[in-house]
């Protein structure tokens, strides 16, 4: 690899040492610079919500519990926040570790198995956060007892 030198004494510009090569990426890298920045823009507003929720508007930390989750979920409109919530936050930080490892990994068969292990584990997430909030029974029977609270539908 050369190293960069001046053109000329007057101009300043630095010519690179690198000849640059067409990508074969397409715009897939500023395709995934705007979604950090809208992505990043909507975690913000959403996070803050979802921390004024359960956390100011009810009784604190310690009125977090199944009854409360329950409540919550038992409500279509928070099922679908926190799936969003999840879903752009895991590909958010997928997002984020991916340009972390194209940075830092020399070698490709490191970056290869590293984005495979990233890959891995946000699909598990993911799947099982999206199967936890849609299979979630705000209702409950538990050895042949309903347990019926306030936000379960009359049966």
């Amino acid at each position: 690899m050369a190293t960069p030198t001046i053109d000329s004494p007057r101009s300043g510009r630095v010519t690179p040492g690198y000849s640059r090569t067409p990508g074969s990426r397409g715009n897939f890298e500023m395709v995934a610079w705007l979604f950090m920045r809208l992505s990043g823009a909507i975690l913000l507003v959403m996070i803050t919500v979802h921390l004024y929720v359960n956390l100011v508007a009810g009784d604190g930390i310690t009125g977090v519990d199944f009854g409360f989750v329950a409540g919550k979920w038992a409500n279509p409109i928070w099922q679908v926040w926190d799936l969003v919530l999840l879903w752009l936050s895991m590909l958010h930080g997928t997002n984020g570790v991916r340009v972390i490892i194209n940075d830092y990994a020399d070698k490709n068969s490191t970056r290869m198995w590293l984005k495979g292990v990233l890959y891995t584990a946000t699909v598990v997430i993911v799947v099982l956060g999206t199967l936890v909030i849609f299979t979630f029974d705000p209702c409950p029977v538990i050895d042949g007892v309903a347990h019926v609270a306030d936000y379960c539908p009359a049966s």
